[in-house]
Order: C-alpha cells, then structure tokens, then sequence
C-alpha cells in the first residue's frame, strides 16, 4: 500500500500496481494523440493499426512476446536492485556480457555435450557472467563509496568495446567480414517457439520467439517469491527502505548491495540466451542495443514489481511490434514517431508517475468515508 504524504490515507495495491499506471498510460496515450492529429493523420487509425499489427496475428503476437522477454530480464534487472535502494542502469553491459557467457560455452562445448546439458550450462554461464559484471559496482559502492550510477553507466561502455575487441580480433568467424561469431551448433540453439508448439500439433509461424520466454515466466515469478516470500528478500528490501535500522536489526547492508547487483546482473544476462542462442545463434556486436536502457522504463512503469513489469514488458513489446507496421503501413508515421510515443509513455507513465496519486487518494478517501455511511446505522 501507497501512503499519502500526511500518512492519513493509504492506496491499496490494485490501485498502485494496476490503475495508477494503466490511468498514467492512458493520459500518455491521450497526449500522443494529439501530437498524430497535430502532424495531420488519424488518431484512431494510427493506434489501431498499431493493436492490430502487435496483436492482429499469430506471427505479430510472436514478435511482442519476443521482444516482452527481453524486456523482462532487463525490467527485473533495474527492480531487483531498485529493491535495494540501487538505480541499475548497467542493464545494457551485463545483457552484453550474459550473451558473451552464453556463446563461449555454446561455442566451447556445442559439438561436445547435447542439447539437454548444453543448453542449461549456456543459461547458467549466462547468468554468472551477467552476475559478475554487476558484482564489481556493487562492490565499490558497498564497500568504496563509488555511486552505482556512474560505475554501472561506465561498465557499459567498457561491455561494448570488449565485445568489438573479441569479435574484431578473437572471436571473429574466418569465413565472413562481420564483426560477429561462428554459428553456434544445432545443440547451443534455444527451440523456437514454433518448434515446442509443433510437438504439441499446433501451427505456429516461425519467428524469433523462442522457448527464452518460458524462462522470463520463470524469472517473474521466482523474483517475486525471492522478494516477498523469502527471509533474503525481506532483508534485501529493508536495507532498501533503511539501511541504517536494518544494520541495527542484524542485516548487513554491504553484503545485500552486493547480493541485489549480483541477482540484478543475472537476470540481464539472461537476454544473452533470448538473442545469442534463440534468435541470432551467434555473438553480435550490438545485440543488445538499448535493451538496458528500455529496462529502466520498464521497471519504472511496472512499479517495480514483477507483475507491474510482465504488463509494462508486453506494453513496450506491443509498442516495438506495433510501431515498426506502422512505419510500413501509414505514409507520413516514422520511426521517430514511434520513439515519440515510447517517450511519452515514459513521461507519463514512468517519471511522471507519482503526479495522479494525490488524486487516486483523495477519490480512495471519499470512497471509504462513503462506505462508512452507507454502513452507519
């Protein structure tokens, strides 16, 4: 529950989790209406073409949840250290570095080991490697002061030029001119998604949307007992809320830093598997380009909360699927427009989030003092 500023009244978790964004949403879906009609084309055209290419098919569904999956683990990514009074904004170099983890032991091990061995090594390898280029700014602001902000952004530079280094110099294919690995074997490839649902008798078209999304469900759900539900999450969250009575009630805040970047930079990695082994089967340069960044707004809109996210992930999804039709099917919309739209969603919806909350109190109080009415005798 949301408390006022007076602490008088409090918002229940339906409205802070789920209308106060959808409400946010909504105004910043209204304002972008009005930027299409200034721009002279419909706005009602514009946003139902938009639905109907994110969600208007089986192939345009696909694309959504492929691109929600990523925003998933780089959303839970920022909320996890949220959690721990942390702004995570290294998403970008860890997911970076989770799919450098994954390719080497793809690469390592693909004509080795079998799918059903290779494939878990690949995701767990993943995580430690996303795990480990967290755990170095988490431990210099633990331990050194080093503000997380800053060491996170400047590790995601240092991610981007590791990655042109190998790819340039070491992992680079011989056979080819780009700046990108060998293939991965049939063995280090995630299933598609067509591929688990043809096992099953359905017809699904082939896109990039792979079995990686299963592990975001996993993900979601294991974030959320992890934070509500376990005596680490609690001491997590308190050294978020006050580090110092934490410390005073047994908790060692240097340690839980330490913990939620490291929890934070596994997550990300997992985009490795979603790009690296579902959909490219090789390392690229810049497959995570602004997938990190996304993440921030994700986890921003969803509240910090896994089911906030998952909404928020499939919103953003819907957006990127739904955007790029556009670009195809209406003359005069842009790309930048579809940027456009994203920014005001993270506006309204993000920065702006907390601005609609006197409001829903003073309604939520009014709704209670007639409750008590009607109840009174």
């Amino acid at each position: 529950m949301a408390s006022s500023a007076s602490g008088q009244v409090a918002l229940p978790g339906w409205i802070e989790l789920a209308l106060l964004p959808v409400f946010n949403v909504g105004i910043a879906l209204l304002v972008a209406g009005v930027v299409v009609r200034a721009i002279g084309l419909d706005p009602l055209q514009v946003f139902g073409l938009l639905v109907e290419g994110a969600f208007g098919s089986r192939a345009g569904v696909s694309y959504t949840l492929y691109y929600a999956t990523t925003f998933v683990f780089t959303g839970l990514a920022v909320a996890v250290a949220w959690h721990a009074g942390l702004f995570n904004i290294g998403g970008e170099g860890q997911a970076t570095m989770g799919g450098l983890g994954a390719a080497l032991v793809g690469l390592g091990l693909g004509s080795q080991l079998p799918a059903a061995l290779l494939l878990p090594l690949m995701v767990l390898s993943a995580m430690l490697f996303g795990l480990a280029w967290a755990a170095v700014p988490g431990a210099l602001q633990a331990w050194r002061g080093s503000h997380v902000v800053i060491t996170t952004i400047m590790f995601n530079f240092l991610a981007a030029a590791l990655i042109v280094y190998l790819l340039v110099g070491v992992l680079k294919d011989p056979a080819g001119m780009a700046p990108e690995s060998r293939a991965l074997g049939a063995a280090a490839q995630v299933p598609g998604m067509h591929q688990l649902l043809g096992v099953l008798g359905l017809d699904w078209p082939q896109t990039p949307l792979n079995a990686t999304a299963l592990l975001a469900l996993a993900a979601l759900a294991g974030v959320h007992v992890f934070l509500w539900h376990t005596r680490g999450g609690y001491a997590l969250r308190a050294t978020g809320l006050a580090p110092q009575a934490a410390l005073y009630g047994g908790i060692a805040p240097r340690r839980q830093v330490l913990v939620a970047m490291g929890l934070a930079g596994a997550l990300a990695g997992l985009v490795g598997i979603n790009e690296v082994a579902g959909v490219h089967h090789r390392l690229l340069q810049d497959f995570a380009a602004g997938a990190g960044f996304a993440g921030i707004a994700v986890s921003l809109i969803g509240r910090n909360h896994p089911a906030g996210i998952a909404a928020a992930a499939l919103l953003f999804g819907a957006l990127h699927q739904g955007g790029a039709e556009l670009v195809f099917e209406v003359p005069g919309f842009s790309r930048e427009m579809v940027l456009t739209l994203q920014g005001l969603i993270v506006l309204f919806a993000g920065a702006m989030a907390t601005v609609a909350t006197p409001l829903f109190l003073r309604l939520h109080a009014l709704a209670r003092r007639a409750g008590r009415s009607r109840g009174a005798p």
